[in-house]
């Protein structure tokens, strides 16, 4: 029996309601990563439990040599599991990966090989949401835009997003064609996008924020499980300090979608239960006196 879950848009102009805590698959797929009979029965938790956004991208992988493996794993876990309609998959495009390396390539020759990849290795005939991994230095951000308007305008894509961007990118982009959501690094650790005035631009312009790294990221997670204050407040509700770490970001924009990432099932689905958990006045007033906002 599936999961119940609050939900949020991932987009308004999208008309697409998604969990309010997804699931960033990229641990799943890097070194280290687990077997795929693993990794697979980590995101059908995640699907029990509620989740409904899996976040994704062609080079969640080793190198070069193994572009599309997230994506695959996706589809491969998709193909078991019978409410597979009800999940929506974003995936990116825009890097490559050489010898392990992270390399932006924005370019619209690449970007459109980087899509027609994608869907093969996703096996769908169009992308709910394909984002642009990171701005290109060497590109133009209206090129790389361009090129996914392009593909949108084609049927290949159904919606565009930005990875990795600022506010002045963001209008940029916007001026060029219809973007629906913003993924870039936000926690209770990372508050650059809520001091910059980027996460109430996405909720007052309608976007979903998505949040990667809500709870430190694959190294950053130690310093949210022992973060003092986090540690109390977490100890007497009984919960983890992730699920107040969660929730905290949840409450700050009706915008932010968390997508923590996870390797075992156990902790996307103790993530999931943060879009539950209600912090009451005194927590939050003391979780904002601590991690405050402003400069």
């Amino acid at each position: 029996m599936h999961g119940a879950m609050k939900t949020r848009a991932l987009g308004v102009s999208t008309g697409i309601s998604v969990s309010a805590i997804g699931l960033g698959c990229m641990p799943l797929s890097l070194e280290g990563r687990p077997s795929k009979r693993e990794a697979i029965r980590v995101l059908h938790a995640a699907f029990e439990a509620g989740v409904s956004l899996v976040d994704t991208a062609d080079v969640y992988c080793i190198d070069d040599n193994d572009i599309g493996h997230n994506e695959r794993l996706i589809a491969a876990a998709l193909a078991k599991w019978p409410g597979r309609a009800k999940i929506t998959v974003a995936t990116k495009g825009g890097l490559v990966r050489p010898g392990g390396a992270w390399i932006c390539r924005g370019n619209p020759r690449h970007l459109r090989a980087a899509c027609e990849a994608s869907l093969k290795a996703l096996g769908v005939d169009a992308i709910t949401l394909y984002q642009l991994h990171a701005p290109d230095d060497d590109v133009p951000l209206e090129e790389s835009v361009g090129a996914l308007a392009d593909l949108r305008r084609e049927g290949k894509i159904q919606h565009i997003g930005l990875s990795n961007v600022g506010l002045a990118e963001l209008r940029r982009a916007r001026a060029m064609a219809p973007i629906v959501s913003v993924q870039n690094r936000l926690s209770i650790f990372d508050r650059q996008d809520l001091r910059s005035g980027l996460v109430d631009a996405c909720a007052a312009e309608g976007l979903a924020y998505l949040a990667y790294g809500p709870v430190g990221g694959m190294k950053g997670k130690v310093r949210t499980a022992q973060d003092g204050l986090l540690r109390e407040l977490a100890e007497a509700r009984g919960v983890s300090t992730f699920r107040i770490a969660l929730a905290w970001l949840l409450e700050r924009s009706p915008s932010i979608i968390p997508i923590p990432g996870a390797t075992r099932a156990a902790s996307i689905v103790d993530s999931a239960a943060a879009a539950d958990l209600e912090l009451t006045g005194d927590e939050r007033a003391r979780l904002d006196a601590a991690f405050p906002v402003e400069v």
